[in-house]
């Protein structure tokens, strides 16, 4: 039984936004493994039960608190394809999101669980690769139930999506966009999976997997080639971090929007502000959130085109300078273009002192749509958020890695407790985890409170093209009316848990070694642990 919420637990716990994923690393757990090995048995079955969101075809990011104490990051972004030069798009006036040419990125996640099954056989692990994907081999082989959010995402994109190749044969029911609960097999993927249990993780980009991708690939039209493939590997990294005064935060440095998490929740500790839900907490973070996401579009992007290091944005001079271009009364001016990604975010911890941060993803739903017939494996279009204007910051070249809105979340705090939190949705993923943090952190919400309280997203996300500021309708009255009053343009929503506020959720290891996490209720998981 999957809840939404789940504590005390001895040896571990793991939280997700579909219950399959959950089951699959609440049984790794169960049966002796540790959390990044959880973790890897989730990201394969939340791929082959969420496609919508997360697929083999995307990339990945990890950080992972070691019982050492070490926090270390695992970055698995995939770079431009060789071919993937800007003469391939001169009739284009900027990348296709859908289709073969939107698929110009090599697939990162799985050369992140290969990484992050070495660091689970580091520390211990011992479980067999065969055993950590078989959940994710028999959804995928036997079906799996079509969710509410899957259902209304393929029906509202099947004008794009619907000639997509190999799109319509693998997510429609008979040529129509399926209801909620019907069963759907990815048989192709339940083989790849099975081939990649036995020969081991490396076959998918230097084996007989990585030669059927290219094949269709190549057959497809994608810039990305077979060499793209056999040269690439995910990397570890330091994590950027931040010294609060509850603790210290970590997130990923770039090509993700990483220090937007941090530069918000440093903004915002500036103005001690006393009280959760008030007029001071949501409108100083949606100031906060305004600075970070000016800083991010002027400055992320490939870490080797990085003008300089972002740690500088994460300086107290700095931020004291942009503390003080915030109104405590008054809103700021919005006129900001952002972006819109689907995504998963999972968590996992074990009574060892392992906490484990990862986030999934597609980019758009169902990312370029194209399914490689071979493999069953769906491209991601990652590469989509490159730019084809000369001098942009963002430019299009081959091996160039494009910029990222995933961004794993993780806190060691001075009271001894370790948190791993995160949530999918674009823009909306910074401003959610400075929400879920101030909340459960600054403010001692339980954590499935802080995690089921209204929740508001500016710009745009879950395909929507407004930038208002979009809140739930669970807010009380007197709240909007002063938001409105200070400037804020108000979007209030009809449904008091939207999707478009995004997935969050979060594990906690507690001092005493016991494990706590929770899920969302806007989601399809929950909680559990051993």
């Amino acid at each position: 039984m999957v809840d939404l919420h789940s504590a005390g637990h001895r040896r571990g716990v793991v939280c997700a936004p579909h219950y399959s994923a959950v089951e699959a690393g609440s049984s790794i757990l169960a049966a002796g493994g540790n959390a990044l090995e959880a973790m890897l048995a989730m990201a394969a079955t939340i791929a082959a039960v969420y496609p919508h969101m997360n697929h083999l075809g995307g990339d990945g990011f990890w950080l992972i608190r070691e019982p050492s104490g070490r926090v270390r990051a695992i970055m698995a972004a995939g770079p431009a394809g060789r071919n993937a030069e800007r003469e391939l798009y001169r009739d284009y006036d900027a990348i296709p999101p859908r289709g073969p040419l939107a698929a110009l990125t090599v697939p990162g996640a799985v050369g992140g669980w290969m990484l992050a099954l070495e660091a689970a056989r580091a520390q211990g692990g011992r479980l067999p690769l065969d055993m950590l994907l078989a959940p994710a081999i028999a959804c995928a082989r036997d079906g799996y139930a079509v969710t509410r959010s899957q259902a209304r995402l393929t029906q509202e994109h099947l004008d794009d999506l619907n000639d997509v190749p190999w799109f319509a044969p693998t997510f429609l029911s008979h040529g129509n966009v399926p209801a909620v609960g019907t069963v759907l097999k990815q048989e192709q993927l339940a083989e790849t999976l099975a081939h990649l249990a036995h020969t081991g993780l490396d076959d998918f980009y230097r084996g007989d997997v990585g030669r059927e991708i290219a094949v269709d690939l190549k057959r497809l039209g994608s810039p990305v080639t077979r060499e793209d493939l056999a040269r690439y590997s995910a990397t570890l990294a330091e994590p950027l971090q931040l010294t609060l005064r509850s603790g210290t935060i970590y997130n990923t440095d770039a090509p993700t929007q990483g220090i937007v998490s941090l530069m918000i929740l440093a903004l915002f500790e500036r103005f001690d502000v006393g009280e959760a839900e008030g007029f001071d907490h949501v409108h100083l973070l949606i100031e906060a959130i305004k600075r970070g996401l000016r800083v991010r579009d002027r400055a992320v992007t490939d870490p080797n085109h990085l003008s300089h290091p972002l740690e500088r944005y994460l300086d107290a001079r700095f931020i004291a300078g942009e503390a003080m271009k915030i109104d405590r009364r008054r809103a700021g001016p919005w006129q900001l273009q952002p972006g819109k990604s689907d995504t998963i975010w999972m968590g996992a911890a074990d009574s060892d002192g392992r906490v484990v941060s990862y986030i999934q993803s597609l980019y758009w739903e169902f990312g370029s749509g194209c399914v490689l017939p071979r493999t069953g494996v769906l491209m991601q279009n990652r590469g989509a958020s490159f730019s084809l204007e000369a001098g942009a910051l963002n430019l299009l070249a081959p091996g160039r890695l494009p910029f990222h809105t995933l961004n794993p979340a993780l806190a060691v705090l001075n009271d001894g407790r370790i948190m791993a939190y995160g949530c999918m949705g674009g823009d909306g993923q910074p401003q959610t985890q400075s929400a879920l943090f101030t909340r459960h952190v600054q403010f001692r919400e339980p954590l499935a409170d802080a995690i089921d309280r209204p929740r508001w997203v500016l710009g745009r996300t879950w395909g929507a093209a407004r930038t208002t500021l979009r809140l739930e309708s669970r807010f009380s009255d007197r709240l909007l009316e002063t938001l409105a009053e200070a400037g804020h343009e108000l979007d209030v929503l009809a449904e008091p848990y939207s999707d478009v506020m995004g997935h969050a959720g979060a594990v906690v290891l507690h001092p005493n070694g016991t494990c706590e996490g929770a899920h969302d209720p806007r989601a399809d998981g929950g909680a559990a642990g051993v």
